[in-house]
């Protein structure tokens, strides 16, 4: 036993690396401190890009730090090769020449925390960069540094969005009520189609439309194992109420239609749907779910 522990012990001491190796080769790649120039320096050149730098989020980030924080050179890299090398533009970190990983990595060094999904979103694996939709030095008055305001940006991508917001029934995006960010977040969630999430999926949707949100004594099944978009369009759609069928009565229909467990025979007349009787909602109001009726009759609650 003691030869067995004096031989693991030896060849644990040879794999492992040196003490201070790890921290060595971790430094080497780190610049050092005299090859930082300062934000003055880069603006002796880049006159024009830091001009109205003094406005942006990242500026003011260096302010509150006095001085010390995010400056050119926390995004760009150290500048003293590229200050040396006459402004060569190989000595320096050019975001708009770099990869999508590159940018990515770069900027999520610092934003890491508040956009941990990025990299598994769909903007991530597309190799949709950052600097698509942001412009760190030439954003305007833009929030969030966009390089256009919403919708007009995701527009840019999304085109086959666009036109359901031009149907006659819409969410009120193009006319600035709402922004796409407020139920989507472009960044990533663990949602398909990046949709904002939370314990209840859809309260992406209860959140404005607050009284189909429940809880309810009776709830309808359909809400809660195929949410809000099992019966209506999310974005715009020909019918009223964003439905996604022209007739209630053919919306419900798909699910409570005549089948062996079920069948209408014997009901009253009303309940004949190829005579075109009232539609469905006339009695059943409650839809999205009810306290005082498991049929979802109406009632004064």
């Amino acid at each position: 036993m003691l030869l067995l522990g004096a031989g693991i012990f030896c060849a644990t001491a040879m794999a492992a690396p040196a003490h201070g190796a790890k921290s060595a080769s971790v430094s080497a790649n780190e610049p050092a401190p005299g090859d930082f120039v300062g934000q003055d320096t880069c603006a002796t050149c880049h006159e024009e890009v830091t001009k109205g730098f003094t406005s942006n989020p990242h500026s003011r980030l260096a302010m509150q730090h006095g001085g010390t924080g995010v400056t050119c050179e926390n995004c760009h890299g150290a500048g003293k090769a590229h200050v040396d090398a006459g402004g060569d533009k190989t000595k320096i970190f050019n975001p708009s020449e770099a990869t999508a990983k590159q940018v990515d990595d770069k900027c999520l060094s610092c934003h890491q925390g508040k956009h941990s999904n990025f990299e598994r979103s769909a903007h991530g694996e597309g190799n949709v960069s950052c600097i698509s939709c942001h412009s760190v030095h030439n954003s305007g008055s833009h929030e969030h540094l966009l390089k256009a305001s919403q919708p007009q940006l995701c527009f840019q991508c999304h085109t086959d969005v666009k036109p359901q917001f031009n149907m006659p029934f819409h969410h009120k995006v193009e006319e600035g009520l709402i922004k796409c960010s407020d139920c989507h977040d472009p960044h990533g969630t663990f949602q398909r189609k990046a949709l904002q999430t939370s314990a209840q999926m859809d309260m992406v949707c209860t959140k404005c439309h607050t009284e189909t949100a429940g809880p309810f004594v009776y709830e309808h099944p359909v809400v809660k194992t195929e949410g809000c978009t099992a019966c209506h369009f999310p974005h715009g759609g020909p019918n009223p109420r964003l439905l996604n069928r022209a007739n209630v009565n053919t919306l419900c229909m798909q699910c409570h239609s005549p089948s062996p467990n079920f069948t209408t025979a014997g009901m009253p007349s009303f309940h004949n749907q190829a005579q075109q009787y009232q539609a469905c909602t006339i009695c059943h109001t409650s839809v999205h779910g009810s306290n005082t009726s498991s049929f979802f009759f109406n009632s004064t609650e």
